[in-house]
């Protein structure tokens, strides 16, 4: 079986969570699948590795003048797409780097669908609409889809009128394991949760730091750790106004095994999010064993299930109290920690690869 997987999310993602979704699945594709990949980054970029890969690059902007060499770009890949046969692509994005419709492609079409947060908060993540419309362009133009959790198909199939024998689950899983989190990287000297990645709005990391500033004024032998992008501006203002800059410790970016360190380490890892489409770090911190407290909230519930914390994600209060229990009650955070290390087994890359191919299946058949 020949797949095509174009690769948009490499020119937009040089490393995130899609870009990883991708090289997991073609790392671990069965050695009958020949992927073909289609990107115009540089080659540094962490791209899959498959005994059978076949790669066609275009350096963007690789010749003077710049403006030429990006006009002739889509017409690189659509030669590509034009002089190769492929039993089905699968676009690592909702738009192609020959600038096609999805609906052009000559091939069937298997698209991942990652979550609903552009039309869910419209206002904060696509103002002008632009991406939702290209993203219902390529849902509807796709042959199958693939959701990574029960809560996105569930959202998808509220917002367009397509057949749910056409949409298929597959989760993600961790990449991460405890077995990571022996190196010599420094973690926090006292005890501390933990909070990991983006704080766009929607992830309302702005609540944690209420909740966590309510707790320190009865503990304050306490930190709260950041994995992540520096603060901004506002959030270095809230920091000072709620008095909690000497419990902050911002790690910035680390590397994968600096980072299971850092979940192990933690009294636990806390995710408020509003809506996540699958939520990747409650796993990670599972897998790496520390109690997963997160926002009872979309896909979230799918992922721990009875192996976390559970809160509103609009109440301070519930958070406060998770946040207690954890430091209160040891003997229930090591209960949690053991059903987090068994919760986090059931999701697998063997299984998310095996249902993936089962799909591409169908409709090559």
């Amino acid at each position: 079986m020949r797949i095509l997987y174009d690769g948009q999310i490499y020119a937009s993602q040089m490393a995130g969570g899609i870009n990883r979704y991708f090289s997991n699945l073609i790392n671990n594709l069965p050695k009958s699948v020949h992927p073909v990949l289609t990107t115009c980054q540089t080659l540094s970029v962490n791209y899959p590795s498959h005994p059978n890969l076949k790669t066609f690059h275009y350096q963007r902007f690789g010749f003077r003048p710049g403006r030429v060499s990006y006009w002739l770009e889509p017409y690189y890949f659509k030669t590509v797409n034009y002089l190769n046969t492929f039993d089905v692509i699968h676009p690592t994005y909702y738009n192609l780097l020959s600038r096609q419709d999805i609906s052009q492609c000559r091939h069937p079409v298997v698209l991942s669908v990652w979550d609903m947060i552009h039309e869910i908060f419209p206002e904060q993540m696509d103002a002008d609409g632009n991406h939702r419309e290209i993203k219902r362009k390529a849902i509807l133009a796709a042959q199958k889809i693939l959701c990574i959790s029960e809560n996105t198909k569930k959202d998808l199939l509220n917002r367009y009128s397509i057949s749910e024998k056409d949409v298929t689950v597959t989760y993600l899983a961790s990449e991460l394991d405890i077995s990571m989190s022996y190196s010599s990287d420094s973690v926090p000297e006292c005890p501390y949760f933990l909070y990991v990645g983006s704080r766009a709005s929607y992830k309302n990391f702005e609540r944690l730091l209420i909740a966590f500033a309510k707790v320190t004024s009865s503990c304050d032998d306490l930190a709260l750790c950041v994995v992540g992008s520096p603060f901004t501006e506002d959030e270095k203002k809230l920091i000072h106004d709620l008095e909690v800059e000497d419990y902050i410790e911002h790690c910035g970016y680390v590397a994968n095994d600096h980072l299971a360190k850092l979940y192990r380490c933690s009294l636990a890892f806390v995710y408020p999010s509003l809506y996540e489409g699958f939520g990747i770090p409650p796993l990670e911190a599972m897998a790496c064993g520390t109690v997963a407290i997160v926002a009872n909230s979309s896909s979230l519930p799918e992922v721990v299930g009875d192996a976390g914390l559970l809160f509103d994600p609009q109440s301070t209060d519930e958070l406060i109290d998770q946040l207690k229990v954890v430091l209160d009650h040891s003997t229930e955070r090591d209960r949690l920690i053991s059903k987090g290390q068994i919760r986090a087994k059931q999701f697998s890359w063997d299984k998310t690869v095996a249902q993936t191919v089962e799909v591409y299946r169908t409709v090559v058949a």
